[in-house]
């Protein structure tokens, strides 16, 4: 299962979230998300546990806890699709069309 893992400190690394992770099961991956220009953490990342019961106890056991001086927001990761509006490059609007919804209205 993959768990996002977000509000993480700028601080914490890859191993400290290994580390998090390991008491509830086998880790098989992680992957703190950086800033492609500067290198630096966004504050948030991706653990995949093979796992589902063991993933679920470490959502509900570290979820809420702190890390490195900040509280985790610890959940299931959902797929780009599962977003409103389908992901990157979609827009919330539904279909208005482009710019001012182009719909019926004339002046």
């Amino acid at each position: 299962m993959n768990i996002y893992v977000g509000s993480l400190s700028y601080e914490v690394t890859e191993q400290d979230l290994q580390t998090a992770f390991e008491p509830f099961g086998k880790v098989d991956s992680v992957s703190l998300i950086k800033d492609r220009d500067t290198g630096s953490s966004k504050g948030f990342a991706f653990v995949d546990m093979p796992s589902n019961s063991e993933a679920q106890a470490a959502i509900a056991g570290l979820n809420g806890k702190e890390l490195k001086g900040r509280t985790l927001s610890v959940n299931q990761a959902r797929g780009r699709t599962d977003r409103p509006g389908g992901g990157r490059g979609q827009s919330y609007g539904g279909d208005r069309g482009g710019y001012g919804g182009g719909r019926g209205r004339r002046y």
